[in-house]
C-alpha cells in the first residue's frame, strides 16, 4: 500500500469514527431541564426495586378509591392506606403479617387499634361530649 492510500484509509477510519461520536453522543441523557407533565393519570402507579421487585403501588381499588400499599424489600406488605366514600383507614402490619396498627375512621366513628402477638388488642376511641 502506498503512503497516500493509507493516509486516506487513516482519514476515513477519523471521519467515521467521529461521525459514529456524534450519533451516538445525541443519545445521551442531557443534564438540562426536561419538560415535566402538569398530570400524570393513571389507574395504578408501581415502585420497583433495583431487583424488579414491586415495593410501593398507587391503585384505584374495587369501589374505585385511591390507595396506597407498600412492601418490605422481599414483597411482603406493610403497609396499607385507603380511602372510601365512607372514610379512611392506615394498615401497619407487623413481622408475622399481622395488623399491628389499624387506624380508621367511617361513619361509624374513628378508632386506633394497636395490637401484638400474644397480647390483648387495646382500641382507643375518642370520648363522646357531655352534654
Amino acid at each position: 500500500m502506498t503512503e497516500r492510500t493509507t493516509q486516506g484509509l487513516l482519514i476515513a477510519v477519523i471521519v467515521l469514527l467521529a461521525a459514529h461520536l456524534v450519533r451516538t453522543g445525541s443519545d445521551l441523557p442531557r443534564a438540562q431541564a426536561q419538560e415535566v407533565a402538569p398530570v400524570l393519570r393513571a389507574q395504578a402507579i408501581e415502585l420497583v426495586n433495583a431487583q424488579g421487585l414491586v415495593v410501593g403501588q398507587l391503585y384505584t381499588g374495587d369501589d374505585g378509591a385511591g390507595n396506597i400499599r407498600f412492601r418490605s424489600a422481599d414483597g411482603t406488605v406493610r403497609v396499607k392506606l385507603g380511602a372510601s366514600a365512607d372514610g379512611s383507614g392506615l394498615l401497619l402490619l407487623d413481622r408475622n403479617v399481622e395488623p399491628a396498627v389499624v387506624l380508621g375512621s367511617s361513619a361509624g366513628g374513628t378508632s386506633l387499634t394497636l395490637s401484638e402477638t400474644g397480647r390483648r388488642s387495646r382500641v382507643i376511641r375518642p370520648r363522646r361530649r357531655a352534654g
